[in-house]
């Protein structure tokens, strides 16, 4: 039997296909018909045994192959509420039939579900090399960090079998054909909350006769700064963003109330209850200095806890990866203050995780992007108009990583088949 590499150079066509393909046909959260529909077909040729509708729209592939270990391999489905702007000939044009929004996919699970139905592929195909059962897990509403619990409450681990291990990957913009991972905590939680502060409306001539929510949330946000700057000591993480703030309808009407959409990222539960009793604080407080007549009303939108991957089992997941990339091309990271849900389905499983991103830039663009101290500027990151990961070597990589992870675990399965 071939190397992996080789092996998936063969397929890289037909996959690069399909990665051009879901990228110009994106779909949100829990409307990911097409994409299951397609993940299914394909699933189901492979010789998978395939379930789909779990957890709404999510798509469950298992293959038996003896005894041995259930493997989950994971990936994610759906896009984001954003108009591209890469200009790429198969750029999405979508929109939303129910809100009107125009649909990208801005942070790679177009990508993610090509490279885990390339490992699918390379795994079915090499059936007399490993033994145990694979579970590829197509995962629904992970933007909105709903999918996996949905997919949990489903009864995901009583229809298909508690796995051993879960596995999943994540595309960044970093140097394509390289992956990057850390033991422990490797992204943040996730508190997204929707903040209400209650006004009192009037005209606009007239504001004594008024309290101003948009002062009120102009003051609140000024705020918020000072909780990491000023009450988050600087040995600890945490990231406090006002991504939205909404209020009135015409310039000279005072509004009622004002809307705060606030993101919250922690790396230990002891700084997550401080950052978030810190928020509940000055918003009630601001409210009251503004003479508000009405206590703000707060609303948690998403809770994602910590991703944290297990020690032990990265490190036989490392070797894999560094045995089938080469182990110059893995990379170790610090930790991530970005959040996924790929963590309750280990915590559900009662499982070890292995999670890691591979990279989906030009490495040239990268390269010269770093000697002028420019990446931030010149790379688009995740959630950009202008993301847009490389066919290849991405997918190439991610599938090469994916399959050399899954066959380390599986039994008699080593990364060099």
């Amino acid at each position: 039997m071939p190397p992996i590499k080789s092996r998936v150079a063969r397929r890289t066509a037909d996959l690069a296909e399909l990665y051009r393909d879901l990228h110009a046909h994106p779909e949100l959260s829990f409307a990911e018909y097409r994409t299951a529909s397609l993940v299914a077909r394909r699933a189901k040729a492979l010789g998978y045994e395939v379930t789909e509708g779990v957890g709404g729209t999510g798509v469950v592939a298992r293959l038996a192959n003896g005894p041995g270990p259930l493997i989950l391999l994971r990936a994610d489905m759906d896009a984001l509420p954003i108009r591209e702007q890469t200009g790429l000939p198969y750029a999405s044009v979508a929109i939303d039939p129910d809100s009107g929004q125009p649909i990208m996919h801005a942070c790679g699970h177009d990508m993610h579900t090509v490279c885990l139905l390339g490992a699918l592929d390379l795994l079915a195909a090499s059936r007399d090399r490993w033994s145990g059962t694979v579970l590829g897990v197509f995962q629904p509403a992970e933007e909105i960090g709903a999918g996996a619990q949905a997919m949990v409450d489903d009864g995901l681990f009583e229809r298909f079998g508690k796995p051993e291990i879960v596995l999943a990957q994540h595309v960044l913009p970093i140097a394509a054909g390289t992956v990057a991972t850390r033991a422990g905590a490797i992204l943040s939680a996730n508190d997204s909350l929707m903040v209400t502060l209650h006004g009192r409306g009037g005209h606009g001539s007239r504001p004594e006769t008024t309290v101003d929510p948009i002062v009120l949330a102009a003051a609140t946000v000024l705020r918020l700064q000072t909780i990491v700057s000023r009450e988050i000591a600087a040995t600890e993480q945490a990231v406090v963003t006002v991504g939205t703030l909404h209020a009135g309808t015409k310039e000279n009407i005072i509004a009622e109330e004002a809307q705060l959409g606030l993101s919250v990222r922690t790396y230990s539960a002891e700084v997550r209850a401080r950052v978030l009793e810190a928020v509940r604080r000055i918003v009630r407080a601001e409210a009251e200095a503004a003479g508000a007549d009405r206590a703000p009303t707060i609303e948690y939108l998403t809770r994602l806890p910590v991703t944290v991957n297990d020690v032990v089992a990265l490190d036989k997941t490392r070797a894999a990866l560094c045995s089938a990339l080469g182990s110059e091309r893995v990379l170790e990271m610090g930790a991530f203050p970005a959040s996924e849900d790929v963590g309750i389905l280990a915590e559900a499983a009662g499982a070890p995780l292995s999670f890691w991103f591979f990279g989906g830039a030009d490495p040239a663009k990268v390269a010269a992007a770093q000697e002028r101290g420019t990446v931030e500027a010149d790379i688009p990151m995740n959630h950009s108009p202008y993301f847009a990961p490389l066919a290849e070597p991405t997918i190439g990589c991610g599938v090469t990583a994916l399959t050399a992870a899954a066959m380390a675990w599986l039994e008699t399965g080593d990364a060099s088949v």
